[in-house]
């Protein structure tokens, strides 16, 4: 009974370091789309339910799937930018369409993704993780002020709100360690709430008005589209939760004991697709692995898979209970705003972190960094200026991160075209990762 409990305690340990991540990314993606409060708590309900679906997937080693070691999934964030992006020129279905032929690529190339990863050394995925980032912050700053387009934009309320909020964030990463900083977004959120509740600047009708149990229902928000832009754009945006999640991979390994062969990191990636794939068939998004819990398996000491199974379980019931959707539903944008700063602002972070890797004394790597993350940027700020150009070149030219990215890849092979340096460089990712 004892080992039972604490079984369940540990896992509901890890769903609370997990929560506020994977919470914050179909809020902010349905607050850009202008979704109704039913149908936030919806996209809510299901982004819970299949992150629950998705690590178990991942944990459950097979034949053709699965990493096997105890790894929790949710959206990465720098799928969130994109998704916006992508929403807001072409419509929500199209973000679906992009997740599930990502996810089929990914499948696809999860054998061959060891010897491609070369194409993708730090400069690269430092660079767009970078750009990411920066074209996120504006949401942030936005959602501080209170929400594009709301009567009190700006207000002294909302403001104090914000910075209260990351101000509380900042105080719990710097004075506590282990499980409390690991949820410092999550307590940030709540005590955020609250202080806006105080003032009269929440409305709790949401939670009120949601059923106490739904059934999952694929294809809620329509039948995907499928928009080459946005499918090489989410390609893109995976390659690089790939790698990421590569380091995840052998940092798990080391901490376990386990060896990892080349069908293993071939059936973690092949798991990774897969559930974007049935992400995109649900209407929810691309998932990856959560570094935050693998700093809660370093913490603790367990190393079980069925603490891991236990916490998909834990998410798919959380997920179709509407009410705690709903309840996330009502954090004030302002409130929001001050998490998304500190998240978005570490989605920055790991792009420097990223780049920290690369040797800067080359003249050819900060020409990378400067022309991949400038053409990112430039594209972004200034969307209009490839409009004249043909319509099969605009593929690469009409979205900053695809910009950004091809130009990174093409200059690193311009400038890193050595195999031997390539090599190098992916052996010194995994001793650092490890």
């Amino acid at each position: 009974m004892h080992s039972k409990l604490k079984t369940a305690t540990l896992s509901l340990q890890h769903v609370l370091a997990m929560y506020a991540g994977a919470v914050i990314i179909p809020l902010i993606v349905g607050g850009a789309m202008g979704l109704s409060p039913e149908k936030l708590t919806y996209l809510v309900s299901i982004d819970i339910f299949m992150c629950g679906i998705a690590t178990i997937l991942q944990v459950w080693k097979s034949r053709f799937f699965g990493i096997g070691l105890p790894v929790v999934l949710g959206c990465t964030f720098t799928a969130v930018g994109p998704m916006i992006a992508i929403g807001e020129q072409h419509g929500l279905t199209t973000i679906y369409g992009a997740v599930i032929a990502s996810g089929l690529m990914i499948m696809i190339i999860s054998k061959f993704f060891g010897k491609l990863v070369r194409f993708f050394p730090p400069v690269v995925t430092g660079s767009v993780v970078t750009t990411i980032g920066i074209t996120l912050i504006p949401v942030a700053m936005n959602n501080m002020a209170g929400g594009e387009g709301s009567a009190d934009y700006g207000s002294v309320s909302n403001v104090c709100l914000a910075f209260g909020t990351l101000i509380l964030i900042i105080l719990l990463q710097r004075f506590f360690t282990g499980f409390i900083r690991s949820i410092s977004i999550l307590l940030g959120l709540l005590a955020g709430t609250i202080a806006a509740a105080l003032m009269g600047k929440v409305d709790f009708s949401p939670v009120a008005d949601a059923s106490m149990f739904h059934m999952i229902q694929p294809l809620y928000f329509g039948v995907p589209t499928f928009e080459w832009t946005s499918i090489i754009t989410m390609f893109l945006v995976a390659v690089v939760s790939l790698v990421e999640s590569t380091g995840v991979y052998y940092a798990l390994s080391d901490i376990t004991n386990q060896k990892l062969t080349e069908d293993d990191l071939a059936r973690g990636y092949r798991s990774e697709g897969l559930a974007s794939v049935v992400g995109g068939l649900f209407n929810s998004f691309p998932y990856t692995t959560f570094s935050q819990n693998v700093g809660l398996v370093q913490l603790s000491g367990i190393k079980s898979k069925n603490v891991i199974y236990l916490v998909g379980v834990y998410l798919m019931i959380l997920g179709v209970i509407p009410k705690i959707g709903a309840l996330t539903t009502i954090i004030p944008s302002a409130v929001l705003g001050g998490a998304m700063v500190a998240m978005f602002g570490m989605v920055i972070a790991s792009g420097i972190k990223m780049l920290s890797r690369v040797d800067l004394t080359s003249q050819g790597n900060l020409m990378i960094i400067a022309c991949s993350v400038g053409m990112g940027m430039g594209v972004t700020v200034v969307p209009k200026m490839f409009t004249h150009l043909p319509e099969n070149f605009q593929i690469l030219t009409s979205n900053g991160i695809v910009a950004g990215s091809f130009t990174a890849i093409l200059l690193n092979l311009l400038f890193n075209h050595s195999a031997t340096k390539q090599k190098k460089s992916i052996e010194i990712i995994g001793q650092k990762a490890s």
